[in-house]
């Protein structure tokens, strides 16, 4: 599948997007590796430069709103002082598809740029997780000024969530 995106994309940034990704895939495993989450992100300034990166804690920290994305926001506003971070241009990487929960943190946050791995149909079937109903985000993000791409070296992103579940690691989600 090829990557997606509410904007035109040149070859040279879907480059630069693949090798961001292929960090953020990377430092996902070794998260896990390390007792964490399936979910990793990454935020890097205006000029491409790494500024933070964070996983998913919401078992070890037992709080449902710890997600990678959202340990990102926060950890950026407490790096930068500020509670809106659109004055930094900043961009956010993702080994999957935001939730809905990430999707209103990041939208509220003034992050400018929006990338991600794995797509949540791929994220459901591999881990059972519920990434919430989002109608339309790709166009909303745009018309609030946000870009975002997905599917970015999605199978490897696939085997990195496949390799979670099948260590029998516990995949988070309210019982219904």
């Amino acid at each position: 599948m090829s990557i997606v995106a509410n904007y035109e994309l040149t070859e040279q940034e879907k480059q630069h997007l693949e090798k961001i990704m292929k960090r953020v895939h990377e430092k996902t495993k070794e998260g896990i590796l390390n007792g964490k989450g399936p979910f990793y992100a990454e935020i890097y300034d205006k000029d491409g430069n790494f500024v933070l990166g964070t996983s998913n804690s919401v078992m070890e920290d037992n709080c449902c709103v710890k997600h990678a994305e959202m340990n990102a926001v926060m950890a950026a506003c407490a790096n930068y002082k500020n509670f809106d971070l659109s004055s930094y241009d900043l961009s956010l990487y993702v080994n999957a598809e935001p939730c809905i929960m990430c999707l209103g943190g990041i939208m509220w946050s003034g992050i400018k740029n929006v990338y991600f791995g794995v797509p949540s149909g791929d994220v459901e079937r591999i881990t059972g997780f519920d990434e919430g109903f989002k109608p339309h985000w790709f166009e909303e993000f745009k018309n609030r000024g946000i870009k975002v791409a997905g599917n970015i070296l999605l199978e490897e992103g696939s085997e990195v969530l496949d390799y979670y579940v099948k260590s029998g690691r516990h995949v988070y989600k309210p019982e219904r």
